[in-house]
């Protein structure tokens, strides 16, 4: 029995999927290398629908979920990539493109192996519970560490709420004024280190906030001053610093929170989806 490829099964349903669906399907198929490594929510944001509505794409076209619907993607993608090289010899050029290519997509292996060696489950699931029964959650990242922040943050916000963040250059004390013994202060901290982070752990620990640390090593200046310090690329001599390592480790602590805390969060989904609907939020 032949296996429908994805291209093939999204064809053979295109005319029943909603006008969001046929928008995640195009990019899927249009962008198919960048899809194998994609999220659904960032499927979702490239294609300009929400994650629900990828979601909702995969089980039009009959999967159990996003997870094997990427899988079916990685599947025609690697296939695909076979072929090419079996009909095509790669030019001098070509090839060392290729290889600087394998080099880095290597070299993140190895980043994301070491990722799940180190990391301690025990102190995961501390910054876990924290992070549900905080009052409060401060999110803190300065300079190149903001863009790993703002994604926690963001992510963060859909699933909980009173969370805040600060600017890439700085906070300012009428944005931490309110946190208490009951809060939770997630600072993001990757080399160079920035001076704010040190500020606004100090500022934290006066007011018996709990400090998660996000950060590169345990003795890095914010993981010495942490309640609970999670490291990404750890003793790997990487020459840079691996946000898939970072986004990794922070979709771990999404999980877990999701698994904990899933009644509260459905509930939220629910009344932010009648919001994104009451203001026309997505094309879709």
């Amino acid at each position: 029995m032949d296996i429908k490829t994805m291209s093939q099964m999204i064809k053979a349903s295109y005319s029943s999927l909603s006008p969001g669906q046929k928008k995640a399907a195009e990019f899927i198929m249009e962008h198919a290398d960048e899809a194998v490594l994609l999220t659904a929510f960032q499927v979702g944001r490239n294609a300009g629908v929400s994650e629900t509505t990828v979601i909702r794409l995969a089980y039009a076209l009959g999967f159990s979920g996003y997870s094997q619907m990427q899988d079916r993607i990685r599947k025609d993608w690697l296939a695909g990539k076979q072929q090419d090289g079996d009909e095509n010899s790669p030019s001098i050029e070509n090839a060392a493109e290729e290889n600087l290519f394998r080099r880095v997509i290597d070299q993140e292996r190895k980043i994301l192996r070491q990722l799940l060696d180190q990391v301690d489950e025990r102190e995961l699931w501390k910054a876990i519970d924290a992070l549900i029964q905080a009052d409060r959650v401060y999110v803190g990242g300065f300079g190149s560490s903001f863009a790993a922040a703002y994604w926690f943050y963001y992510t963060l916000k859909q699933i909980r709420g009173n969370v805040h963040i600060s600017s890439p250059n700085g906070f300012l004390p009428e944005d931490v004024c309110d946190l208490t013994e009951q809060s939770a202060v997630v600072i993001f901290s990757f080399p160079r280190y920035r001076k704010e982070t040190l500020k606004l752990a100090s500022f934290a620990e006066r007011e018996g906030s709990k400090i998660i640390a996000i950060t590169d090593r345990q003795l890095s200046p914010i993981g010495q001053m942490a309640a609970v310090t999670l490291t990404t690329d750890e003793h790997m001599d990487s020459g840079h610093h691996s946000i898939a390592s970072v986004i990794s480790l922070l979709e771990v602590l999404i999980a877990g929170i999701q698994k904990q805390d899933h009644e509260k969060i459905a509930k939220r989904q629910q009344e932010l989806e009648i919001l994104y609907a009451d203001q026309e939020l997505f094309i879709e």
